[in-house]
């Protein structure tokens, strides 16, 4: 029996954005499928290894029926938050970033989004890995941050004279 959280008709909002997996055919593995925050309508609720449900969820506005894991998901009526940017996303820094005085990621240096934070006390928010702090992930606010400049200054540590 499936314990599934929504059923046939309901209202869903996708929270991340759906790559191809390799499952949906007609299109390469890693093409963009659906983006975050549309809203589609579940049309058959299955499982997978026995474990996962899964819900095929057909995206109007997409002209795509895609398969969708649980966590991907929310009640298209629940509260939703939108980000500027996506687990995987490259993004720099919008400005020297500091901690206790020691500047730890100059401005303009490139990092990954390892995690979006949509219930963070004011607003949208990232844990970051910075390519200059290896295995050091920052929690930070969404305007800290930009898309990657074409040519990203290298990010060096200042050091000490």
């Amino acid at each position: 029996m499936i314990d599934a959280r929504w059923d046939y008709g309901a209202a869903v909002r996708v929270v991340r954005n759906l790559r191809n997996d390799g499952t949906y055919p007609g299109l390469p593995t890693g093409a963009p499928l659906v983006r975050r925050g549309s809203i589609g309508y579940v049309v058959d609720v299955g499982t997978f290894l026995q474990d996962q449900v899964i819900y095929s969820v057909n995206f109007l506005d997409a002209g795509k029926i895609v398969g969708c894991r649980e966590e991907e998901l929310i009640g298209a009526d629940e509260a939703w938050q939108p980000s500027r940017f996506e687990s995987r996303e490259r993004v720099t820094a919008q400005r020297g970033l500091a901690v206790d005085g020691e500047l730890l990621v100059p401005a303009g240096s490139g990092g990954e989004v390892i995690k979006v934070i949509r219930d963070a006390p004011g607003g949208v928010a990232y844990h970051v890995h910075f390519d200059c702090q290896p295995g050091r992930l920052l929690l930070l606010p969404e305007m800290l941050l930009a898309p990657p400049a074409a040519e990203a200054p290298q990010c060096t540590t200042p050091t000490a004279d």
